[in-house]
């Protein structure tokens, strides 16, 4: 049986689909890194994570998801030159994907996308699985949440090594395929604009409003 999840953006007019979403064929971790919380904070959209600043991330293959609505609405955050391309719909500033190069084929997006007609990131994927990097968390976290889990790590190795075996490393939702040239525009923080996010982010944050 074929079943789908809809990824879809706040206002709607960003949509997409993941074919044959389950806990098996996904990770899912959340996330307590700094660069997390400042990618949200950049974009506006703080309620997006957790009490403790944690990002709920489900990890897919690239030809796993596939955009069907709103493509020019797409663009890219990188919070240094070479950090993660951070993906998100410009309508309305709702994370869409994270990814690296697609050389490491996996897409990162963040659950509540998933939150659309009646749809639960729960039942398509099981709860998360763990939480990386927690000592950038606000607030108390699991001890075993502090760093980066290597079961977690091994899982993700399995997992990327799996869908690059078998053909799910392309298409690519984000890359052209012959040659690997970002599909949609690109803006990279200054220095100056992702120092700006630092007090916002990490275990004691000075401000808690979100940059606009």
């Amino acid at each position: 049986m074929n079943i789908q999840a809809e990824l879809r953006c706040r206002c709607g007019d960003v949509r997409a689909v993941v074919r044959d979403p389950s806990p098996k064929t996904v990770n899912r971790v959340i996330c307590y890194c700094d660069d997390c919380q400042a990618f949200a904070h950049q974009l506006g959209r703080s309620e997006l994570l957790d009490s403790n600043g944690g990002t709920d991330i489900v990890q897919v293959a690239p030809a796993s998801l596939t955009f069907v609505q709103g493509q020019d609405k797409i663009a890219a955050l990188r919070l240094s030159p070479k950090g993660l391309y951070r993906w998100y719909a410009r309508c309305c500033n709702t994370p869409v994907g994270n990814t690296l190069t697609p050389s490491l084929p996996f897409v990162g997006v963040v659950a509540q996308a998933f939150e659309a007609d009646g749809q639960s990131p729960d039942a398509l994927f099981g709860h998360p699985l763990g939480a990386i990097l927690g000592k950038f968390a606000i607030g108390d976290v699991p001890a075993k949440a502090k760093g980066i889990s290597f079961s977690l790590l091994l899982r993700v190795l399995r997992l990327t090594l799996g869908w690059r075996l078998a053909g799910k490393a392309w298409p690519h939702p984000f890359f052209e395929r012959s040659s690997h040239n970002p599909l949609y525009p690109i803006t990279v923080l200054s220095r100056e604009q992702r120092d700006a996010l630092r007090p916002l982010c990490g275990p004691r944050p000075q401000a808690l409003t979100s940059v606009q």
